[in-house]
């Protein structure tokens, strides 16, 4: 599970600048969560993880 949240904080990183604190706090919350998955494949962890911090927003698509 450590793999999957050192992906989702890094890739989380690039959509959002956080503060050391917010950063902690966030890899807290995320550790809580992705524990409380029945998921043990890491690709589908880390999925999931950023799903989870990036709330409700839903992602941008491009025009076709």
């Amino acid at each position: 599970m450590e793999a999957a949240i050192k992906r989702v904080m890094s890739a989380y990183g690039l959509l959002k600048r956080l503060t050391v604190a917010e950063e902690r706090e966030a890899r807290e919350d995320l550790r809580d969560f992705l524990a409380k998955l029945k998921i043990t494949d890491e690709h589908q962890l880390a999925v999931e993880g950023v799903k989870y911090l990036r709330g409700d927003r839903p992602s941008r698509r491009r025009a076709r």
